[in-house]
């Protein structure tokens, strides 16, 4: 049901208000988990609503023209969200709780707005489900493969560059010093940063399916293989400069370092697919 009408700005305001103050148990500890220094790699979220900001800035031209109305639909969207938030809230589930501030926004965005503004900001609204981290319990599910994969071959790449390495488990032994490739290590984390970066430039491409799904697809291999050359780096350092290169600044910058890397990986794949010769 759309009806068409004027903006209420009082009402609009106040109900925006609101949906801010509900939510604000969460903030605190979402803004840990971005700054947190256990979990360095989450800090892409702080970035995501000014991603989602610039997105629609860019079609402020067309929400200048589009029609205002409401839909019932929006306020169904947004009861059922502030619904699960508060079941997910007494449970404990902070992970919901984190999506349920995105899709309770977007309830509300199409309850005041309607389905024309909703359809131009739509993808912006849906980009802000980056904010929330990947929940530890994925992590833990998936971290250890990912571990034992990067230690393998790391192992391998640190032996063809004449370094003697042993591994055992997630351990490298190396002749006078060891390595662990610890669960930060995995990449899991930067996977969900690079998948992130991902999405934006898929949605800069022309509508092309095919470039958008080698663009995302691409974006984990990536990833994987950006940690891969951490790893093999620091356990390349570690032999000739001890395990001190695996911790602290140096840690953190090669993290960094390796990350830029992959990111302009992936921005040279998007200049690459772009391209007049790849219609």
């Amino acid at each position: 049901m759309i009806t068409l009408m004027k903006p209420d700005t009082a009402k609009i305001s106040l109900l925006m208000l609101l949906w801010a103050l509900i939510f604000y148990p969460v903030y605190p500890g979402l803004i840990e988990a971005w700054f947190g220094m256990a979990n360095s790699d989450n800090s892409y979220g702080l970035l995501v609503p000014f991603i989602s900001l610039y997105f629609i800035w860019q079609r402020r031209e067309e929400l200048k023209l589009a029609a205002f109305s409401t839909s019932i639909s929006g306020l169904i969207i947004l009861i059922a969200s502030a619904l699960i938030y508060l079941v997910s809230y007494a449970g404990g589930v902070v992970f919901v709780q984190r999506l349920m501030i995105v899709l309770s926004l977007i309830g509300l965005v199409l309850y005041l707005f309607g389905p024309e503004i909703f359809r131009i900001v739509r993808f912006p609204l849906l980009f802000l489900f980056f904010i929330a981290p990947i929940p530890e319990s994925m992590v833990n599910i998936l971290s250890f493969p990912l571990q034992t994969y990067a230690t393998i071959i790391s192992s391998k790449i640190i032996e063809l560059c004449g370094i003697p390495v042993y591994r055992e488990g997630h351990m490298l032994y190396f002749s006078q010093t060891q390595l662990e490739v610890a669960e930060a290590c995995s990449g899991i984390r930067s996977v969900s940063a690079m998948l992130m970066l991902s999405v934006v430039f898929m949605h800069q491409c022309e509508n092309n399916r095919l470039r958008k799904v080698i663009i995302i697809s691409s974006s984990i291999v990536i990833a994987l293989l950006a940690n891969i050359l951490r790893v093999s780096g620091t356990g390349i350092l570690a032999h000739f400069f001890g395990d001190r290169v695996a911790k602290g600044f140096l840690h953190e910058f090669s993290g960094i370092a390796v990350f830029a890397v992959g990111f302009a990986m992936l921005f040279v794949e998007y200049k690459l697919l772009n391209r007049k010769w790849f219609q």
